[in-house]
């Protein structure tokens, strides 16, 4: 097992991150690990996948990754190196909700956990000599109001907390990338693509997309040496695509240290 590469996706309960985490099962000398909460669910996926793909090496890791304390945990007790890291899990519940901690769901799941998941795992990633990680955002972005991004002042919308969150993934990913460089990790963030899931049902979206589609750019990201090197970088459909909300790096800083704040 140890030989193996790992794969760690977030969200592989999910229509895209399940589609991302069958990708890495039925590549050669990859083992997955699917972070999740429900229990029943993350079983019944695993047992799915490896009937499948033949690969044994698929296992989940309770984690509530709307929580600190969880990620933090996980990213303690393991005794490996990280090789891939794909964020895709989030949340949209329609109306506003707040996690034991008391923070906001979108915020929690969506910006912290991806945080969070990069932060604690980065001594795993450095093990790995060259890894990469892959934030799933969403061209459907914009709506940041750090000073306000649990909507406490501002009307709950849960399209509104979605597009914040996304366009926070983007920036994240160039803050993380700075970070990250010396140590021969890349971090890029792509949008995956109009998915048919229960995330989209929730925005009242729906989606023409298969989840093998959806999961294309992420997983090329992931694996291909056509992006070797590339780092905080904003993609759609594998084209590199200009993205506004990181080139501030000043906004990137302020964003980075709020996240740090929680």
């Amino acid at each position: 097992m140890k030989n193996l590469k790992t794969a760690l996706v977030t969200g592989g309960t999910g229509a895209i991150g399940k589609a991302i985490a069958k990708y890495f099962a039925e590549k050669p000398g990859f083992e997955v690990i699917i972070p999740a909460r429900n229990e029943t669910k993350a079983r019944q996926t695993v047992a799915g996948l490896i009937r499948i793909t033949g690969n044994e090496n698929i296992s989940y890791l309770i984690t509530d990754l709307s929580r600190k304390a969880d990620i933090k945990a996980a990213a303690d007790n393991w005794q490996y190196p990280l090789h891939v890291l794909i964020n895709v899990a989030g949340a949209t519940p329609r109306r506003r909700e707040e996690t034991a901690e008391g923070i906001e769901m979108q915020w929690a799941t969506n910006v912290l956990g991806y945080f969070w998941m990069m932060k604690f795992f980065t001594p795993h990633l450095k093990k790995a000599l060259q890894a990469r990680i892959v934030n799933v955002a969403s061209y459907w972005a914009g709506d940041l109001n750090p000073d306000d991004p649990e909507f406490i002042k501002r009307h709950y919308n849960n399209n509104t907390a979605y597009r914040q969150s996304k366009q926070a993934n983007r920036m994240l990913t160039v803050a993380f990338a700075e970070r990250l460089k010396p140590f021969n990790i890349t971090v890029n963030a792509c949008h995956p693509g109009d998915v048919r899931s229960t995330l989209s049902n929730n925005l009242g979206f729906g989606g023409h997309e298969t989840p093998e589609q959806g999961a294309d750019t992420p997983e090329w990201l992931a694996t291909s040496p056509e992006v070797k090197g590339i780092t905080g970088k904003y993609f759609e459909h594998r084209h590199l695509t200009t993205c506004p909300f990181g080139q501030n790096k000043e906004q990137v800083e302020k964003l980075f240290e709020l996240c740090e704040s929680y």
